[in-house]
């Protein structure tokens, strides 16, 4: 009984701790509620409005027919409608579309005569998921289409129809380990940035060391300096051994440069070396330095584009993720990896990184000198 009572007594203690702080309440009522919605959002596979290119070389009643059966599908969106098939190359290489759809002159004399009607689709093998959903979207398409020439007697004899021929670029063979491991480096270097850079000064805090450096002659921009550094040698050294393994253990090809790859890591480490640090200014604790970082990672990793396309969430938070720098990291990685991208291909996910930089760290140093007051 007496037992009891001591458990009761101290269950009402922590209670009353965790509602009188309001650290902790934002802690039991915030982040689960930032992660309900940011998973029940982002986090699905239904594929729907995939942008893609059509080029009708047929230009016939037939052509017309099956391309307004993709238009009238919830699953695509046309973004553009091609002359030549000099353009295809263009609106792939710059990711303006996910796919085209290639329609040959003969389309229509081939249903006629009973020979085969080949439709091409060209997809972008990048994010191999969306391009066998959306292969298999399109196959649906055609096989109904086929039904529909079949019952109106417009196949010649028992002629085959429309045959879907599909080629991916950047990733052949549409292996799905290519499009998770390319992108493996950005998030484990995010891990273990944050992980250090968090609990640097919530550390010294927590041990009671954090007066004697605060005596001892160096500046505040010199103690985050000195505990950044460490963070962001060692994700950068994870960083491109995961990269190595990708290539020699996995089999990932790797068709960008070597200097391509380390810039674009340096200079989202040095982001994330930023958010790190302004968590671990922000905590008193090495607890909430990690559950900090934790706040952030998942969000953040959902929000990057790594697992589902950013182009299938609501438009509200596609434009949250141009804050995220994981999403510059893992486009970078993939483009590094499967396209064969160079500085100045990359410059459009490096100058976002460099101004979360210039952002993050001063904020950074501002809010551990004004907790050191």
């Amino acid at each position: 009984m007496h037992a009891l009572r001591r458990i009761v007594a101290l269950m009402k203690k922590e209670f009353l701790m965790i509602l009188k702080d309001p650290r902790s309440r934002f802690v039991i009522i915030g982040p689960p509620l930032i992660q309900f919605f940011v998973f029940g959002y982002a986090a699905t596979y239904d594929l729907k409005n995939v942008s893609y290119a059509a080029l009708d070389e047929s230009k016939t009643a037939e052509s017309r027919q099956l391309l307004s059966r993709l238009d009238g599908s919830e699953n695509f969106n046309r973004v553009k409608t091609l002359l030549s098939d000099r353009e295809i190359d263009d609106v792939i290489d710059r990711q303006n579309a996910r796919l085209v759809v290639h329609i040959g002159s003969e389309f229509a004399r081939s249903i006629h005569s009973g020979r085969p009607a080949a439709v091409q689709v060209i997809v972008d093998g990048r994010n191999s998921n969306v391009a066998m959903i959306a292969l298999g979207y399109i196959s649906t398409i055609v096989a109904e289409y086929n039904e529909k020439l079949a019952a109106g007697g417009r196949l010649a004899g028992r002629g085959p129809g429309l045959v879907l021929v599909s080629r991916a670029w950047f990733n052949r063979n549409l292996q799905s380990r290519w499009f998770i491991v390319s992108a493996l480096g950005g998030i484990i270097s995010m891990v273990v940035v944050m992980i250090l850079t968090s609990l640097s000064v919530a550390r010294e805090r927590e041990f009671g060391t954090f007066d004697q450096l605060l005596v001892a002659p160096f500046t505040p921009g010199e103690i985050l300096l000195g505990k950044s550094l460490p963070g962001m040698l060692f994700g950068l050294m994870d960083a491109l051994i995961f990269c190595a393994g990708a290539v020699y253990w996995f089999g990932v090809p790797f068709r960008g440069t070597v200097f391509a790859l380390v810039t674009v890591l340096a200079c989202f480490i040095v982001a994330i070396v930023g958010v790190g640090l302004l968590v671990s200014s922000l905590s008193v604790t090495m607890q909430q330095a990690l559950l900090g970082s934790f706040v952030f990672m998942m969000p953040a990793v959902v929000l990057s584009g790594f697992a589902t396309p950013i182009e299938n969430m609501p438009r509200w938070l596609q434009l949250a993720t141009h804050v995220n720098p994981i999403r510059y990291i893992i486009k970078a990685l993939r483009q590094v990896f499967l396209e064969g991208a160079d500085v100045y291909m990359l410059w459009p996910q490096i100058w976002p990184l460099i101004i979360m930089a210039a952002v993050m760290l001063p904020a950074a140093g501002w809010l551990f000198r004004h907790r050191t007051q």
